[in-house]
C-alpha cells in the first residue's frame, strides 16, 4: 500500500514540477547560507511537514516564539524566507505579541522578502494590509477537509492545486486591497492571496498525521461546531487527498527555494510561487 502511494506521489510530483518552475534543484541541493525564519505560537508547536521538507533541503530553521519572549529580527537580510504558522488565538486579540507580530509584518512587505502566513499567519498578514478578520456570520467553521478552487491568478502563480485541503479555523478574512486572490472556497471565500512576495493561505498543508491525531483529540470540542467534519472523516479524507497535497507542496517548495538561491537573479515577485507548509 505504501509503495503504491509513493509511486502515485512521484508521478504527481513529476507532472506538477514543470508547471511551478523549470530546473528545480533536487532535494539534496547544497545548503544555503541563510536559514528560514519560523514563527510559532504555542510552546509545543512544531513546523510540521514544512519543517521536515526545508531541513531535507539543507536549510536550518531559526525557530522563534514571540509569545514567549523571542525577538523578531529588524531585517530579513540574514534569512532566506519566513513562515508564520497558525495557533488557537485570534488576529483580533489584544495580546501584546499579537500586535507585535502584525506590526512586524511590515518588514517582509517593505523588504520584499519571501513570506508565507498559514491560517493565523495569513490572518495577521491580512490585518497588516488593512483587511477585516472575523468569524463566519452564521458561526460556521472549517475543521477537516474542504474543497478549494484556484483562480486564474492562482494557476499562473502555482500551476495545479490540490482539490481539497485540510482546515482548522473559525475565523476568515477579506481580501486586502491591492492583493491577488489565488484560491477561493465556499463558507470562507478567501483561501489564498498574495501581496508581492508575501503569501497567505487559510488552510493547513503543514499538518502531519500525528498532528491531526493531536488536534482532533485535544481540540475535540471544535468538531461539534457548525460545518465541522466528524473526526473519522479527517482520516478517511486524508487517505484520499493527502497524496496530491503532498506532491503539490513538494513541487512548490522546490521552486520557492530555487528563487532564494543566492546564485540566481534577485527574487522576482511577479513569478513568486505560493509558499506553503506541511509534514
Amino acid at each position: 500500500m505504501s509503495s503504491q502511494a509513493d509511486r502515485i506521489k512521484a508521478a504527481l510530483a513529476s507532472r506538477l514540477a514543470p508547471r511551478f518552475c523549470q530546473g528545480v534543484p533536487p532535494t539534496g541541493m547544497s545548503a544555503p547560507q541563510r536559514p528560514i525564519l519560523v514563527i510559532l505560537h504555542q510552546e509545543t508547536s512544531t513546523p510540521g511537514r514544512v519543517g521536515n521538507a526545508l531541513r531535507a533541503r539543507g536549510y536550518a530553521l531559526d525557530i522563534r516564539r514571540p509569545r514567549f519572549g523571542d525577538p523578531l529580527p529588524d531585517t530579513l537580510a540574514n534569512h532566506a524566507g519566513v513562515v508564520m504558522f497558525g495557533g488557537p488565538m485570534s488576529a483580533n486579540d489584544s495580546d501584546d505579541f499579537v500586535r507585535q507580530e502584525i506590526d512586524w509584518l511590515a518588514v517582509p512587505l517593505r523588504e520584499r522578502r519571501p513570506f508565507l502566513g498559514i491560517c493565523l499567519g495569513a490572518q495577521m498578514l491580512a490585518r497588516q494590509l488593512g483587511a477585516r478578520v472575523d468569524a463566519h456570520p452564521e458561526g460556521r467553521v472549517e475543521v477537516g477537509y474542504y474543497a478549494i478552487r484556484p483562480t486564474g491568478a492562482g494557476r499562473t502563480v502555482c500551476g495545479e492545486w490540490p482539490g481539497h485541503v485540510y482546515q482548522w479555523h473559525r475565523e476568515g478574512f477579506d481580501l486586502p486591497s491591492g492583493c491577488e486572490l489565488l484560491a477561493e472556497g465556499d463558507d470562507f471565500p478567501v483561501q489564498a492571496f498574495r501581496s508581492g512576495t508575501c503569501f497567505g493561505v487559510q488552510f493547513h498543508p503543514d499538518v502531519t498525521t500525528a498532528m491531526m491525531h493531536r488536534w482532533t483529540t485535544r481540540g475535540h470540542e471544535r468538531l461539534a461546531s457548525p460545518g465541522a467534519r466528524v473526526r473519522a472523516d479527517h482520516f478517511t479524507s486524508r487517505a484520499v487527498h493527502d497524496v496530491m497535497e503532498r506532491a503539490w507542496l513538494d513541487a512548490f517548495l522546490g521552486c520557492w527555494l530555487r528563487q532564494n538561491d543566492e546564485s540566481e537573479p534577485a527574487f522576482n515577485p511577479a513569478s513568486a510561487p505560493l509558499l506553503v507548509a506541511a509534514e
